[in-house]
């Protein structure tokens, strides 16, 4: 996937959160919509484990910072979250916008906010209720989209600092990435479903690794979706696209946290959603944490 020898980073038309949307031409965010699939997709050990916690900390407002096509969101209004979505891809987010219309009889959905933002001025973007919000989420390894063209992760500190500011005393982050732990040692994907998801398209993926002064800088992932003819016109039969990630492992990302924070939270880590132990047997797919910010 390139261009007149420029190494595209993602296809053309996939929005990435935090970044400007600049060439999103819609059709991949269509594939990526159908390839997630809707509100009734999401594994019920996912919808659990979210709901659990939620309720646990007594949580009542909720901004996602990567809504996209706004699945996540869906689900929580569905439960009576009070929600605050936001993207920084207009592509994706009409998909959102489009639910809220559909369903804008029910006051739950009348009433949820959904915004484009950015993470780099997230503050400037949305407006922080009061002392901020009782929970943030960031689910489904979306801040890894934030790539470090600096070379220092300068970006995305600032970007971390952002989101950790619109929570409130006694409220939590989830945030969570891929097991690039063990992607960068052996090549691949642990093995196991994806455990947000329950996609009915056949896919393959293929992962790469570039690095760039003998460290890890970007991880793709090409997909190949089959795409059921009846499902949507203009689309070939088969769909290729490309994501890409920022590779962080989890003892960095746990500094970046603590730092976002300035070291006043309680971080716990989960593995696919049960307690992370180090060393354990099974690798996890994803790794999830769970910051509450302390003061």
């Amino acid at each position: 996937m390139s261009a007149d020898g420029v190494f595209r980073t993602r296809s053309l038309g996939v929005g990435a959160e935090g970044l400007p949307d600049q060439y999103a031409d819609g059709k991949a965010a269509k594939v990526w919509e159908l390839y997630i699939g809707d509100t009734q997709s999401r594994t019920q050990e996912y919808k659990s484990w979210v709901m659990s916690l939620l309720k646990e900390h007594e949580v009542r407002r909720v901004l996602d910072v990567a809504c996209g096509t706004g699945v996540d969101s869906i689900m929580l209004v569905e439960e009576g979250f009070n929600m605050v979505s936001v993207d920084a891809s207009d592509k994706m987010l009409k998909y959102a916008l489009k639910s809220r219309w559909e369903r804008r009889k029910e006051p739950a959905f009348d009433q949820w906010v959904i915004e484009e933002a950015n993470w780099l001025t997230l503050s400037e973007d949305i407006q922080k209720p009061g002392p901020g919000f009782d929970a943030v989420i960031c689910l489904g390894n979306s801040f890894a989209h934030l790539p470090d063209f600096k070379g220092d992760q300068s970006e995305q500190k600032l970007a971390l600092q952002n989101i950790a500011s619109m929570v409130r005393p006694g409220g939590i982050l989830i945030i969570d990435h891929r097991n690039y732990d063990f992607i960068l040692e052996t090549g691949q994907a642990p093995k196991g479903k994806n455990i947000y998801y329950k996609s009915d398209l056949t896919q393959d993926i293929s992962t790469s690794v570039l690095w760039v002064d003998n460290k890890p800088h970007m991880i793709t992932l090409d997909y190949t979706i089959h795409v059921p003819k009846a499902t949507i016109q203009n689309l070939p039969e088969v769909s290729k696209f490309r994501l890409s990630y920022y590779p962080h492992c989890l003892e960095s990302f746990n500094g970046l946290l603590k730092e976002a924070f300035n070291g006043k939270m309680e971080h716990s880590v989960y593995g696919d959603f049960k307690t992370y132990v180090p060393g354990q047997s099974k690798a996890p797919c994803y790794f999830i944490h769970v910051c509450k910010k302390t003061a």
